[in-house]
């Protein structure tokens, strides 16, 4: 039973973190994510609804960049703090991000990939 335990507590769980910045600062946030550990990310650009001329006029745009990254669930907390603080200190660089929880991955090898746990 303790063999058990200690077997469940070497399982990292990956997350999906979705950040949606401008899409000026895309690649800005993109290397933060990395830099704070995430070892899988894709970018995809969108589009806001929002066609409110008022936004345009303080300089926020319906022109976004949505960051796709692994992480992991260890990290979460630190992530989201980090990108909060930068939500918060950079100019125009207000964004949202969400985590998703991922409940099943195909492979060691993936696997391995996604934690950053490769040998």
């Amino acid at each position: 039973m303790a063999r058990r335990k200690k077997e469940e507590n070497l399982i990292v769980k990956p997350k999906l973190l979705i950040t949606i910045v401008d899409r000026n600062k895309t690649e800005f946030y993109y290397d933060h994510i990395a830099s704070l550990g995430s070892n899988m990310q894709f970018i995809t650009h969108g589009e806001g609804t929002n066609n409110n001329q008022a936004l345009n006029l303080m300089g926020l745009n319906k022109n976004k960049g949505v960051i796709f990254s692994i992480i992991s669930e260890e990290k979460q907390s630190e992530i989201l703090d980090s990108l909060e603080r930068k939500f918060n200190e950079i100019k125009g660089g207000k964004g949202i991000s969400i985590v998703v929880s991922l409940t099943s991955v195909i492979g060691v090898s993936l696997y391995q990939f996604m934690i950053d746990n490769r040998k």
